[in-house]
């Protein structure tokens, strides 16, 4: 079985930062695509931001130039470093992961910008 535990989230003031992670642990031999996605209060869930093995990534419209995703393959660790944080950032965020073929979420994490 897989785990993917996210950390970092908060309460941030308009303009302000965080930065979000997710472990993958247990029986893993390959990770492939990891994505963060979001889901505000009576919204559908998005996805903000994906990252492939090697490195390749792609970005939601609305958070190009400001949130910035990576990984640690040797960690089993993704990132999240979001700056310029908006209100309309607020949402739950999940970690996603293709670990073996297979599909993984994580449970969650709050973010709340507000002043």
């Amino acid at each position: 079985q897989v785990q993917l535990v996210e950390s970092g989230g908060g309460l941030v003031q308009p303009g302000g930062s965080l930065r979000l992670s997710c472990a993958a642990s247990g029986s893993i031999f390959t990770i492939y695509t990891m994505d963060w996605y979001r889901q505000a209060p009576g919204k559908r869930r998005e996805l903000v931001a994906g990252i492939t093995r090697d490195g390749t990534t792609n970005y939601v419209d609305s958070v190009k130039g400001r949130f910035t995703i990576s990984r640690d393959n040797a960690k089993s660790t993704m990132y999240l470093q979001m700056n310029s944080l908006k209100p309309e950032d607020t949402a739950v965020y999940y970690c996603y992961a293709n670990v073996d073929f297979r599909v993984y979420w994580g449970q969650g994490t709050q973010v709340t910008v507000s002043s």
